[in-house]
């Protein structure tokens, strides 16, 4: 019997959570079911507000795999959640359970679906001197040295991109194999797992009504104490804004103005213009799936339990 996978994803505020919800009381509840969270900002404890997460009661109702998971000083990779969410996804079949994945960090569901490379470990060493060879060198330079080594990696990578772009250089330097290469070894989902997907794309909004709720939606988290969040993760020494976890959309700016950098309005203005770009960008991954992923349907309803019930429906054929 072929196992099944569900995959329900969409823009920012388009409701995923809810609609996850729904579709596992529709499916049995969480004997039935397993939620697992695609989402590269909840895994980190104390940044609860700022990233949407399900408050304490709903989790304690409908518990989610992979939220809460690192401490927000360290690094989490989309190697490190493939091999959690194989881990979950085999867990829940293990119990004979249906997962659920939910989220918007679209690099995952893709790192999920094809597989990641098995490249070498991070070399703390290597890493800190490709850091300060970009800093006196600069992205360019960077840039043009992996173009030289592995040209469809730096075709894949901006030089802006400076995590991604160490990263391919450190792979380069460590193996000596380019990373484009040794993206083609790699497993996908039905072969690591042996399931079959079935992709859920929730509907968004026309673009005035989607910066609409994205504006609403912030307001509410600052008035739900975002800046006091911030403000806590401030008063410890081991953060700072370089880290993963404090490039957040939404954590950097609030950082920022709580320095002093910017004020409370251009606060509001530089986090919501973030949030708009991070729809952007997750609308343009899902139209490029449109044609290459055959397990992908596009939903279209006005409410949670009506999305819900259309999965529901398409299970069913």
């Amino acid at each position: 019997m072929v196992r099944q996978v569900l995959v329900v994803t969409g823009p920012t505020a388009s409701g995923k959570t809810d609609v996850a919800i729904d579709l596992q009381r529709l499916l049995g509840g969480t004997s039935a079911t397993r939620l697992i969270s695609v989402d590269s900002t909840m895994i980190y404890t104390g940044m609860d507000v700022g990233t949407a997460k399900p408050d304490a009661e709903v989790l304690a109702n409908h518990p989610h795999s992979l939220i809460d998971i690192r401490d927000p000083a360290q690094a989490y990779s989309a190697a490190d959640f493939v091999a959690d969410a194989d881990a979950a996804v085999q867990a829940a079949l293990a119990a004979e359970q249906i997962p659920i994945l939910v989220g918007g960090t679209m690099m995952y569901h893709r790192r999920f679906r094809e597989g990641i490379a098995q490249l070498p470990a991070a070399d703390p060493d290597l890493r800190a001197d490709l850091s300060q060879q970009l800093l006196e060198r600069g992205k360019q330079a960077m840039h043009d040295e992996l173009a030289a080594v592995d040209p469809t990696a730096a075709a894949k990578i901006h030089p802006h991109n400076t995590q991604r772009l160490i990263r391919a250089l450190e792979v380069f330097r460590l193996s000596g194999v380019p990373m484009s290469q040794q993206w083609q070894e790699q497993a996908t989902a039905e072969e690591r797992l042996g399931v079959c997907l079935a992709t859920f794309v929730l509907p968004s909004a026309d673009r005035a009504k989607l910066h609409e709720q994205i504006a609403q939606r912030f307001d509410a988290m600052v008035r739900d104490g975002f800046l006091e969040e911030v403000r806590a993760l401030q008063a410890r020494d081991d953060l700072s804004p370089a880290l993963p976890s404090m490039r957040a959309v939404g954590y950097r700016q609030a950082w920022q103005h709580l320095k002093g950098e910017i004020t409370q309005a251009e606060f509001r203005d530089q986090a919501i213009a973030a949030t708009r770009q991070l729809a952007k960008r997750q609308l343009t991954w899902l139209r490029g799936w449109q044609a290459s992923w055959q397990d992908l349907f596009n939903l279209n309803g006005a409410s949670a339990p009506q999305l819900a019930e259309q999965i529901g429906t398409l299970l069913n054929r």
